[in-house]
């Protein structure tokens, strides 16, 4: 997508206890987007996954294969109840899983050909930043597991963890509550990843030698500066990825390409060159 707008003149940033600007990392070149700009994401991610044909269902289907794994082995060891937390977490730590995508993006971007080698060996171009991001979003996946768990435990203490009580317990009024609580405290987890990682990953893969945590505040930027746009591309990502996952993870063969592509392009759009 090269017909993105030009940066305006405007710059976020704070200021310091002297009255002077501080500005933030990148704040010259954050874009301003509409809403109808993420439809066009859609649509190039589309383009992306239809050209890169074989690679990218691969790749996605990756993502598929772990899935059954993970259900098969959560089953196999008797902690079945923890596949619904899991898989919420999944879309903590999905933007740094997507590498590939966004490095099949950039070389047909380029021109170039593309394979499911490059996909899979994307992160070694900023391998120790990139591998710092899969770390903390890591941590912040299994802190929402455990957060999860434990509001579980508390609001109902006599019910053992299990697979069949904690089902049972979901059938019941206070299993709605528990859904709704979790469902907020698990949307403002997924918020918080969004605001940071909504395009810092991309920029990391184009931009060999950035940090996690500066591009993390390009990606704040972003979003702030933007935010009908992002809220409206933020649920396009979770409703795409929920339907993903309650198809038994066959959804994501699709669902993660088409995603990760557009990601791509909504970094480019957001992100001006240097």
């Amino acid at each position: 997508m090269d017909g993105h707008q030009t940066p305006t003149q405007h710059t976020p940033g704070s200021h310091d206890r002297f009255g002077g600007r501080v500005h933030l990392p990148y704040a010259d070149q954050v874009r301003d987007v509409r809403t109808q700009d993420v439809f066009e994401w859609l649509a190039a991610g589309w383009r992306d996954l239809t050209r890169g044909g074989l690679t990218s269902i691969l790749y996605g289907g990756v993502f598929a294969l772990a899935g059954y794994v993970i259900a098969f082995g959560l089953s196999e060891i008797g902690h079945g109840y923890l596949l619904l937390p899991l898989a919420a977490a999944f879309t903590l730590v999905a933007p740094v899983l997507a590498i590939g995508f966004y490095q099949i993006s950039k070389r047909l971007e380029a021109g170039e050909r593309v394979s499911l080698g490059d996909a899979i060996t994307a992160p070694r171009v900023n391998l120790f930043h990139l591998m710092t991001a899969g770390l903390v979003l890591m941590l912040f996946a299994l802190i929402w597991v455990r957060v999860s768990t434990l509001i579980f435990a508390l609001m109902f203490p006599a019910t053992g963890f299990s697979t069949e009580a904690m089902l049972a317990q979901l059938a019941t009024p206070a299993g709605l509550v528990f859904l709704l609580a979790a469902g907020l405290i698990g949307g403002a987890f997924a918020a918080t990843a969004f605001l940071f990682c909504a395009v810092s990953l991309p920029m990391m893969l184009d931009r060999p030698g950035s940090d996690f945590f500066t591009t993390a505040l390009a990606s704040m930027q972003a979003v702030l500066r933007n935010p009908r746009a992002m809220a409206l591309w933020a649920a396009i990502i979770a409703v795409a990825t929920a339907a993903g996952i309650a198809t038994f993870f066959i959804g994501l063969i699709i669902v993660m390409p088409l995603i990760g592509h557009a990601s791509w392009h909504a970094y480019r759009a957001l992100i001006a060159r240097p």
